[in-house]
């Protein structure tokens, strides 16, 4: 179980690296114009989509898998609660895909301010995550 759980941090934190730092650079992408530039942050933000989704799949199978093992934990409220906001991760996560597809097909819609407010989502939902899967309140 404590490899898993290992595991299971491991790629969480490939998963956030990923989510904290795409959002970045589409707040870079969006005051750009020269058709160089645009052309290396949709190469950068594509390479960078594949790694977080390796990390996110590699977070909740590791996740999926621990639950298999002790499903008694699904009967605690803080997990619950945790599991609600990775499924809000999983949205921003997808949201973040729209987003970089929006920006290759050059269509994207929002400012770079825009992008900066996007961008702390996922700051707050491991801060709560974490606390959460530590402190387990409730």
């Amino acid at each position: 179980m404590l490899w898993l759980k290992a595991l299971h941090i491991i790629a969480m934190v490939t998963w956030f690296a990923g989510l904290f730092y795409l959002p970045r650079l589409f707040v870079y992408h969006a005051g750009t114009r020269d058709e160089t530039s645009l052309a290396r942050f949709e190469t950068m933000e594509r390479r960078l989509f594949t790694l977080m989704c390796i990390g996110g799949a590699a977070t909740l199978a590791a996740g999926i898998s621990m639950l298999v093992i002790f499903p008694a934990y699904l009967s605690m409220a803080w997990l619950r609660v945790k599991l609600l906001l990775v499924g809000a991760l999983i949205i921003y996560h997808f949201l973040c895909f729209v987003q970089m597809r929006a920006f290759a097909e050059r269509r994207n819609s929002h400012t770079a301010a825009w992008y900066r407010l996007f961008n702390e989502l996922p700051s707050v939902l491991l801060v709560a995550i974490v606390i959460l899967a530590v402190v387990k309140p409730f």
